[in-house]
């Protein structure tokens, strides 16, 4: 038995499939299968059950997995900062970013720490904010940026964002004028919404129930962008942060404060609490906290750690 049995063994049994596991670890799906097949041979004991493209371990596999973790974890960490020492500031960093997050809010952050550090390389994983935190659980992404709350008992978060949200209605709306709206007051209208797979579009539909009623979703989207068009061509109505309502062409939409209740929005960059971070990504981590908090937060207030 060797480290590296142990390594693709833990990773199968993480992400429930071979491939997956493979691809996470850049290796061919057969290197993994046949590692795992001898680790079994060798152990004399099946450690997962194979139905067609499915896996699930065995009694004898989860019994491995409890003792495995912990070696697999210490020696990852024992590897990655002996590699932080040799290489300093060199490495690679892997990020995700919700497609709103990344382009209203990470542009220059992220040349400006290329110009700081060229060589660290950093791979953009773009999707959904509840998709970046389980590629960040398990271990497919180093860092990753999140709608607040997170899961601190699992993630070191620190806050860099704080708004709320606005509503958008086309111009010439029955709302378009008003001071503010009332949550309640926008159970007749058709609302356009982010995919399931992004953190607002259930924290909307959470806040609508609380408020007493479910709203009618006609459309939904994984682009602000194409969400404002819809709205502006009369398709429905949004509730979207103070920083993308800002670019919006008030000629053509009209930006309503929400009062009743205010819905927060907040943004946060997460990673796992149990996994040693290498230098780059510690840079990174202290870069964006510095540069983030200047950009974004109001003055007087601090980026958050948690």
């Amino acid at each position: 038995m060797d480290i590296r049995q142990l390594q693709y063994f833990v990773q199968a049994a993480r992400l429930k499939s071979f491939s997956r596991a493979a691809e996470s670890l850049f290796i061919t799906q057969p290197t993994i299968s046949k590692m795992i097949r001898n680790l079994e041979e060798e152990l004399e004991a099946d450690l997962f059950y194979r139905e067609g493209k499915s896996i699930r371990l065995t009694d004898a596999g989860e019994i491995l997995l409890a003792k495995a973790q912990n070696i697999v974890e210490s020696f990852n960490n024992l590897s990655a900062e002996l590699d932080g020492l040799r290489k300093l500031q060199r490495g690679h960093i892997r990020i995700g970013l919700p497609p709103m997050v990344g382009a209203s809010f990470f542009p220059a952050v992220i040349g400006e720490f290329h110009r700081r550090y060229p060589d660290v390389t950093i791979r953009l994983h773009e999707d959904g904010a509840k998709k970046v935190a389980d590629d960040v659980e398990t271990g497919l992404l180093d860092i990753g940026a999140v709608v607040l709350p997170a899961d601190t008992a699992k993630f070191h978060c620190f806050t860099f964002v704080e708004e709320k949200l606005e509503l958008l209605v086309p111009a010439g709306h029955r709302l378009a004028a008003a001071e503010s709206v009332a949550l309640g007051e926008l159970e007749a209208e058709e609302f356009v919404l982010f995919r399931e797979d992004f953190a607002l579009h259930d924290r909307i539909i959470t806040e609508c129930v609380k408020a007493g009623f479910q709203p009618n979703v006609v459309y939904e989207s994984s682009q602000w962008d194409l969400i404002s068009r819809m709205v502006e061509a009369g398709m429905g109505i949004a509730l979207l942060p103070e920083t993308i309502c800002r670019d919006m062409d008030r000629t053509r939409i009209a930006v309503v404060p929400l009062s009743e209740p205010v819905i927060p929005w907040q943004l946060g960059m997460i990673w796992r609490r149990d996994r040693y971070l290498s230098f780059a990504a510690r840079e990174w981590i202290a870069f964006a906290m510095e540069v983030l908090g200047k950009l974004y937060l109001s003055p007087g207030k601090n980026v958050k750690m948690k």
